[in-house]
This record gives C-alpha cells, sequence and structure tokens, in this order.
C-alpha cells in the first residue's frame, strides 16, 4: 500500500509471460497497466513511478516500448522501473537485454529505480518442437519475486 501513484506500462504478447509479472507488480503497488498504444504524455501526468515492460525479441524489449519513450516529452524527473520476462539468460560477453530501455530512459532525463527480470514460458524457432522451453514460467516464485521488487519500490 502506498501513496505513490504508479502505473505500469507492459507490452505481453505470445504466452502472456510479462502481463503476469505486471499484474503481480501492479497488485502490490495498486498500480494502473496501459498498453504502449494507450500513452502519451497527458495519460502519465499525475504519475509519480512509470514502470516499462515486455518480453524480450531479438535482445530488447519490444519495439512498442521503445517507440513509446521516444513520443514522451514528460518524462524528465520522472522515477521509472524496468522489467522483462525472457526465455533466455543474460549472457555474461554481451549486454543486457534492458540496455535499449535504459538509455532510452536515460536519454529522458529519469531517475531509473530498478530492473527486475524473470523467465518466460517460450516457444520460439526450434523450442517450438520440443513443446517450449521454461515451461510453467512465470511461476510462482516469480510472481511472488515481482511483488517483493515493487514493494521495495514503494519504500
Amino acid at each position: 500500500m502506498t501513496d505513490m501513484k504508479t502505473v505500469i506500462i507492459c507490452k505481453s504478447i505470445h504466452h502472456n509471460n510479462t502481463l503476469k509479472i505486471a499484474q503481480a507488480m501492479a497488485d502490490e503497488l495498486e498500480a494502473d497497466i496501459f498498453t504502449p498504444e494507450k500513452v502519451n504524455d497527458n495519460s502519465l501526468q499525475d504519475y509519480d513511478l512509470i514502470g516499462f515492460g515486455s518480453g524480450i525479441y531479438g535482445g530488447r524489449h519490444h519495439r512498442s516500448i521503445l517507440n513509446v519513450i521516444e513520443g514522451l516529452d514528460s518524462l524528465s524527473g520522472k522515477d521509472v522501473f524496468v522489467f522483462y520476462t525472457s526465455g533466455f539468460e543474460r549472457f555474461p560477453v554481451v549486454s543486457s537485454f534492458e540496455c535499449a530501455l535504459v538509455s532510452r530512459l536515460e536519454g529522458k532525463g529519469t531517475n531509473i529505480k530498478g530492473k527486475f527480470s524473470c523467465r518466460g514460458f517460450d516457444t520460439w524457432g526450434p523450442f517450438r518442437v520440443g513443446g517450449g522451453k521454461n515451461k510453467n514460467h512465470p511461476d510462482e516464485t516469480d510472481t511472488a519475486n515481482a511483488r517483493a521488487f515493487a514493494k521495495s519500490l514503494a519504500q
């Protein structure tokens, strides 16, 4: 429970992995959830904290999340957080999946309060044949971790 007004902007496409995580966070923060298509400067003006999340596509957040940030002029000084679900772990020698999103948010003058990620069920490409990767994810542990992360943002 918080006096902070929060919105989560989420794009969840294939298996609603990211939406499950967004809903767990929203429950903890009493937040609204919008899709990127419903977001503009006017729709965000009353929010103190803004979350941006999606699945990972080609090593970064969904293009609609990245594009919406480019079109917003009201982010300077806002507290934000980023999150994602992915069928793959980050590779130590490659940039983190959230780099493109974080870079855009930093360019808009935001204050990044935190980052969260977890595994998501994936049936992309060759994984479809075997019935998918990371079955049953996000699971109860993942959603509990998402709630704990969200709670830490409210403190």
